[in-house]
């Protein structure tokens, strides 16, 4: 049985966040294990409050699983803390886990913060290097770069700028374009994009939950390509059967 890690924050809503990465596990065929980073207060129509899991803790969860069941996957979500990201780039490099993903968390759909001032540069500097993959979306890839995306030419760009920071591949998720989506995937000589008619509507955790899937496929042994092409269409059969529970947006059936 394959085996995937995820390293991020708790959503009580189940939207986001580890569980909604344990569900997009189960969901692709493979073993869901976790590390919980930090803890939030929100529902559908935001987050109401954040606290941060100190990082001692957050490596004796690493360190106590990893010497018990070793992952064939990583993928990081909401690490807040500068002292967080650096424990999980201790760990990663300690243990050579591979298949590393990370979804740079910072900020939700609502607006709210989710990482401490410092962080985005530890980020960059810390695990971009160790990651197979990253996956902004066009918000978190703007924060990171610079650039103001608004077409795939900009998202093009943008790639290009974070490819230099380490990562093996970079994958952009824009779903938060105007009239279409596209998952750009660029490996620092081609780019491959990933179309497909958006669907209207606020949906809660598509970031997190297409990095969790893509997470899964690489350790199913899927190349990148394949891994994304099957990610991209898993969130959006998700966002089509999603469900209406709360007052504010609506949470994906995975």
């Amino acid at each position: 049985m394959k085996k995937a890690l995820t390293i991020a924050g708790s959503d009580p809503t189940g939207g986001a966040g580890i569980q909604a990465d344990l569900k997009a596990f189960h969901a692709c065929g493979v073993y869901g294990l976790s590390v919980v980073s930090a803890l939030t207060a929100q529902n559908t129509t935001g987050v109401s409050s954040s606290e941060p899991v100190r990082n001692d803790f957050i490596k004796k969860q690493l360190d106590t699983l990893i010497s018990d069941i070793r992952p064939d996957a990583v993928k990081t979500g909401m690490l807040y803390s500068v002292d967080a990201i650096l424990a999980v780039a201790e760990s990663v490099q300690g243990y050579e886990l591979e298949n590393l993903v990370i979804d740079p968390v910072t900020v939700s759909s609502s607006g709210t913060v989710l990482i401490e001032n410092g962080g985005l540069d530890v980020l960059k500097d810390k695990l971009f290097p160790l990651a197979r993959v990253i996956t902004p979306n066009i918000y978190e890839a703007t924060a990171l770069t610079g650039v103001r995306i608004d077409s795939p030419s900009e998202m093009e760009k943008a790639a290009g700028i974070l490819k230099q920071m380490g990562p093996e591949i970079v994958i952009i998720t824009g779903g938060h374009l105007d009239h279409e989506t596209i998952d750009l995937v660029y490996d620092g000589t081609s780019f491959h994009r990933i179309s497909g008619k958006k669907v209207p509507g606020e949906h809660h955790g598509t970031g997190c939950t297409f990095s969790a899937a893509l997470t899964a496929y690489l350790a199913l042994g899927n190349t990148i390509v394949h891994a994304a092409e099957k990610a991209h269409a898993f969130v959006l059969e998700a966002i089509r059967h999603a469900y209406a529970l709360g007052k504010g947006m609506k949470l994906l059936k995975i």
